[in-house]
């Protein structure tokens, strides 16, 4: 039995990666509370089980008495000389007890124990494998489709996939492998509760990190992300080689790095640009591919004004304005973009109003401090 046992025990390790020890140890405790059940104590008690055979042994610490009043924690000498003529009066023996001496109801109880154990180890397992994953990508299989929310097989367990953190318009269906961010890995009860997003913008870091070998190694380092899912992102991108061109490294020969992350986000547009710790550049690279004619930028508040050709004006601000929207995110500054006829416009317009602004005469500001001095005179 014990060969069975160890052999059961071998599957739950190289199936579950279920530590033998552990389960040796629960059947330990599981033997303990039996014996607990069956004789209504056990502080005499301790269990020895080899963890290499599986053989073990119960042994009870019993005084020897003359005239046994508790069976589980005295023996008669009679007994006692049983096992070794050696023991007198008040001497205390080990003995053994075998399992097979337990009610049913104590050798429920320890099989419920046992069982229970193999389940919280389970548990714990997975909980740990997909808690390590907390913050990186995964890839699934679309498993089922509720109303709203998408269940994921992600192997051995399942994730959900919210409808908040859902691609607008997406279709997904089931069998489906995707890839998917990891948002959130709880411990639950039931299992580890693991929460995944296809919207999230570390997703696009990930999967470049996972593409492009040098943003994997950190010669080219990803410095901002903004991202419309499903519809378009833009990521700011420097090298820590001077030998080494950032844009040209994620983009890859014919568009090949690049492109395999848009199918991997079924068409999302990508724009890549250069990072600078100039504001003013970053603003103009951010504002790509719309050409600048100029960027002033006001690192205190915050803001900055750009202008552009009349006919750049609709691609720098984009369709409903996502162009400029996704830039500003980016950069982390308020954008205001203007064509150079309306900039021109609005310098004439300031010019014009402060020439309409009349001066005050010097000789009325001096009959006001007049006035005012003989008003404190009373």
């Amino acid at each position: 039995m014990n060969k069975e046992l160890m052999e059961a025990l071998n599957v739950l390790e190289r199936e579950k990666d279920i530590s033998k020890d552990v389960i040796l140890e629960a059947i330990e405790n599981s033997l303990l509370t039996a014996y607990k059940v069956h004789y209504g104590k056990s502080d005499n008690v301790t269990i020895n089980i080899d963890h290499q055979t599986g053989d073990y042994k119960i042994l009870a610490a019993k005084q020897v008495v003359e005239v046994v009043e508790d069976r589980a924690m005295q023996i008669s000498l009679e007994d006692a000389w049983k096992i070794s003529k050696k023991y007198q009066l008040d001497d205390v023996v080990s003995v053994e007890v075998k399992s097979k001496e337990f009610g049913r109801i104590a050798t429920q109880n320890a099989k419920n124990i046992i069982t229970q154990k193999i389940r919280e180890e389970e548990r714990r397992v997975l909980f740990d494998k997909y808690y390590g994953k907390e913050k990186d990508v995964v890839t699934g299989i679309v498993q089922r489709i509720n109303d709203r929310n998408i269940s994921i097989n992600l192997g051995k367990v399942d994730a959900i996939l919210n409808e908040s953190e859902q691609v607008p318009g997406e279709r997904l269906m089931p069998n489906d492998r995707i890839k998917l961010y990891v948002t959130e890995v709880k411990d639950t009860s039931r299992g580890p509760k693991i929460l995944v997003s296809r919207t999230h913008p570390e997703l696009v870091k990930r999967l470049f990190e996972a593409e492009v070998s040098e943003v994997k190694d950190g010669t080219v380092e990803i410095m901002g992300i903004s991202r419309e899912a499903g519809s378009r992102s833009k990521i700011s991108v420097r090298s820590n080689d001077s030998n080494v061109d950032p844009v040209g490294a994620c983009v890859g020969l014919n568009g090949t790095r690049v492109n395999a992350i848009v199918n991997e986000l079924r068409g999302e547009k990508i724009d890549i640009v250069n990072w600078n710790e100039n504001a003013a550049i970053l603003i103009e690279n951010a504002l790509s591919p719309a050409k600048v004619v100029s960027v002033i930028a006001n690192d205190e508040e915050k803001t900055a004004r750009v202008v552009v050709p009349d006919y750049q004006l609709s691609l720098a601000i984009g369709k409903e304005g996502q162009n400029a929207r996704l830039a500003a995110r980016l950069t982390g500054f308020k954008i205001d973009i203007k064509s150079e006829s309306q900039a021109k416009q609005a310098e004439e317009l300031e010019k014009a109003q402060q020439i309409e602004e009349p001066e005050q005469p010097q000789e009325l500001e001096e009959l006001k401090l007049e006035t005012a001095e003989e008003g404190t005179e009373e």
